[in-house]
């Protein structure tokens, strides 16, 4: 007999003998607390607990990629980037010990090359490893 018949039947007799019942469990209607407290707080894991006079004096120490109170000279009216040209910059050269590219590395930390057998092995999925 086939499998699947044989677990319709199965299915059905239980079915017709058992009740379903739900495996999520609902705890009944929520209701909303008396007095909820609004005060501000500091976070419980804050370094201190104590929250700052206004927004404006937090907004004056805070940092975010930089300070945010950040007022830009007249050098840099067009903006920070491509507020000055390339030439005005100078040279660009890495610090010593860095490099932009790979192939400015010493030998021994450069990528190898790779060989016809391992294209071939790449294109072909590995089956030219068992052919």
């Amino acid at each position: 007999m086939n499998t699947t018949k044989v677990l319709r039947q199965v299915a059905a007799a239980q079915a017709t003998t058992q009740h379903r019942a739900p495996l999520i469990k609902f705890i009944g209607k929520r209701t909303a607390p008396e007095s909820i407290d609004h005060t501000t707080q500091a976070h419980p894991a804050a370094p201190s607990q104590n929250l700052p006079d206004s927004f404006a004096t937090y907004r004056e120490k805070a940092q975010q990629h930089g300070p945010l109170n950040y007022q830009p000279s007249l050098s840099t009216v067009g903006g920070a980037i491509g507020g000055k040209s390339g030439q005005s910059l100078g040279p660009v050269q890495p610090p010593k010990g860095q490099y932009f590219d790979r192939n400015e590395l010493p030998e021994k930390f450069r990528r190898k090359p790779w060989t016809q057998a391992e294209i071939d092995a790449v294109q072909t999925g590995g089956a030219s490893l068992f052919a």
